[in-house]
């Protein structure tokens, strides 16, 4: 049972900016704004207060595979982001066969709906050839609206994003679909012309996955995806911020041009995140990880990360030098309102869920607050 908290003496940052020596008031499972009886006092100067983070585009943790199969290894990965201050997380697949696909979704939809995961992405397998990245190509095939809605019912309500490969047949009639049933269409792992991509955003697309990667690069006469996907209010994009995906400059292009409401950080974590170097399975690829990056054994692309959201906060803040309140957004409130959970998390106000994450001076980790329990324990 979540005793009632009050949380003292610590920068908190709050949607309207950042309130030093603050306080946090914890009822039960829920924020609360006036100190119930009996509530213990928790000091947290010297600290920051920020929203638990959420993880719009993660494949796994802890040595284990969101899509493996078993719950208890899928709930080792949910648990290992947890501890580094992941609050809320969507479970993504990468491609694999329909069937496979289908079968999995259903069980990742149970998980959904007890609130182990926040629900499921699929990054495959209506990708380009062109731009597989880490994804089987014997098992890619264009987006058919009909194949789209296959994994859409298998999710049973819980689907949250599909990403495309737009250009491809069936592309935009996709784009259609997903947004007519409120799912996130996101371009991604594409070939796409700066003009195919803009008419994806006409049709309904919102989000660039891990834009820069997986996509033709920025070119003078022939400007491609990122052009286009950067100077769209109507999308937000995703950003890898490990230091290997994303050259400093790349990230600060982006939020110079998305501005800091339409940028959100990710994992794109595999197996290895918060588990270790050694050799790996994503999808049905083999991956090496060496010095924390996994790239695949045959042909060496860079296959997902082994990143976690606090590390991800922490070098936002101190190499990249952006404002803790702009990474705040980019980890927490951007992708919870994209995700249509923004009245429940990625903010720190009254009624919404107890979801927090103490970080000391140099911003790590030193207590999660997940619906009102300590996780990690200051």
């Amino acid at each position: 049972m979540a005793t009632a908290k009050v949380l003292t003496g610590a920068k908190v940052v709050l949607p309207t900016g950042t309130v030093t020596d603050g306080r946090v008031i914890v009822d039960g499972t829920k924020i609360a704004g006036a100190v119930p009886d009996g509530a213990e006092t928790v000091d947290l100067t010297g600290h920051w207060v920020v929203p638990g983070f959420v993880d719009m585009h993660n494949h796994g943790g802890g040595g284990a595979s969101f899509t493996s199969g078993a719950i208890d290894e899928i709930l080792t990965g949910v648990r290992t982001h947890q501890q580094h201050g992941t609050t809320t997380a969507v479970a993504s697949f990468v491609t694999g066969d329909m069937d496979f696909l289908v079968q999995r979704a259903g069980l990742l939809s149970e998980l959904a709906e007890h609130g182990e995961i926040a629900g499921i992405h699929f990054e495959g397998p209506f990708i380009s050839p062109c731009r597989k990245g880490a994804h089987d190509e014997t098992l890619l095939r264009d987006p058919d609206p009909a194949e789209v809605r296959k994994l859409i019912d298998a999710a049973r309500g819980q689907a949250r994003m599909v990403t495309l490969a737009t250009e491809r047949p069936g592309g935009i009639d996709s784009v259609r679909l997903l947004a007519e049933h409120g799912i996130i269409a996101a371009i991604g792992h594409t070939d796409a012309t700066y003009e195919q991509t803009v008419e994806a955003v006409d049709a309904g697309a919102t989000v660039a996955t891990h834009l820069f990667n997986a996509m033709p690069p920025l070119g003078h006469r022939d400007p491609g995806p990122i052009a286009a996907l950067l100077e769209d209010d109507r999308v937000t994009v995703e950003l890898i911020n490990d230091g290997t995906h994303l050259h400093p400059a790349a990230l600060e292009l982006a939020f110079h041009h998305k501005g800091a409401d339409k940028v959100a950080f990710i994992t794109d974590a595999m197996d290895a995140a918060g588990f270790g170097d050694g050799r790996y399975m994503l999808g049905p690829l083999e991956v090496e990880v060496r010095d924390s990056v996994a790239r695949l054994v045959e042909g060496g692309s860079i296959a997902g990360s082994t990143l976690t959201l606090d590390r991800a906060f922490k070098r936002a803040v101190t190499i990249d030098e952006l404002p803790v309140e702009d990474v705040v957004r980019a980890i927490s409130a951007n992708p919870a309102r994209l995700l249509g959970l923004y009245d429940k998390v990625g903010s720190l106000e009254p009624g919404k869920d107890a979801d927090l994450v103490v970080l000391d001076a140099e911003f790590e980790v030193k207590g999660v607050l997940r619906k009102g329990e300590w996780l990690v324990k200051p």
